[in-house]
């Protein structure tokens, strides 16, 4: 596998991020990670070689940028990190993220091994829903991108993922949690209403015995099953949408 850390220029400064890819020319197909609340770790490095070793270029960005450097020691969280975490959390918003991620397309333009003019994307947690914005706003740019367990689907604001569905040009792919207080039932009701409304082309998916985290192996929510059907549902659908 070939990696490095690069700095992406955006339009409010330099982006830290993860990029991985086989070895060789390529070009191969592009997947962009997007974290979930903690940030980035080598938890999320590891996720990205997973999909790198499938085949693809791919790009995890550290959305966190802006506020300086945050890494979290994940085993020793509290409430005060829980807060801390919240915090960074809330300094993010859909117009951010879509301005960060044209920046990175256009690095992504750059890169000979990076097969770029349609892209795939996956986002965890806080990221589930900007996942939508992206798939939204960018229109066929983004191919396909699986939102899972994501946070904030259903608000009453006009960037609610929910109200954004119907724009999306790509497949959309929703993995929800059978427990999950952060994307109660309502919510998710609320997301498949708007997928039977724009035709049914996306697909949302509620993994049995699971919780919120439940694709994270270092993390107490942790469930095989769950997780290893989500990573073939992601393959599949950019196997189907890339390749």
């Amino acid at each position: 596998m070939h990696e490095k850390e690069v700095a992406v220029v955006t339009k409010h400064g330099r982006m830290p991020t993860f990029m991985v890819r086989p070895e060789g020319a390529g070009p191969y197909p592009v997947v962009i990670l997007y974290m979930d609340a903690p940030g980035i770790r080598e938890e999320l490095r590891d996720m990205a070689r997973r999909i790198a070793a499938r085949g693809y270029y791919c790009a995890l960005p550290d959305l966190y940028y802006r506020i300086g450097t945050v890494r979290f020691d994940l085993p020793r969280r509290d409430e005060r990190m829980s807060a801390v975490v919240g915090a960074c959390l809330r300094s993010l918003d859909n117009a951010g993220v879509n301005e960060d991620t044209a920046g990175l397309l256009a690095y992504l333009d750059g890169e000979a091994e990076a097969k770029a003019d349609k892209v795939g994307a996956v986002g965890f947690c806080m990221s589930g829903r900007y996942v939508v914005s992206l798939a939204a706003y960018f229109g066929e740019r983004f191919a396909s991108a699986a939102s899972l367990y994501g946070v904030g689907l259903k608000t009453e604001d006009d960037g609610s993922p929910h109200k954004l569905i119907g724009e999306v040009k790509g497949e959309l792919y929703f993995g929800f949690a059978e427990t999950d207080t952060a994307t109660p039932p309502e919510t998710i009701a609320a997301v498949k209403e708007a997928i039977k409304a724009c035709g049914g082309k996306h697909k949302t998916e509620i993994h049995a015995n699971s919780g919120h985290g439940y694709c994270f192996t270092a993390g107490r929510a942790y469930q095989p099953q769950a997780a290893e059907a989500t990573w073939a549902k992601m393959f599949k659908l950019w196997e189907r949408t890339l390749k």
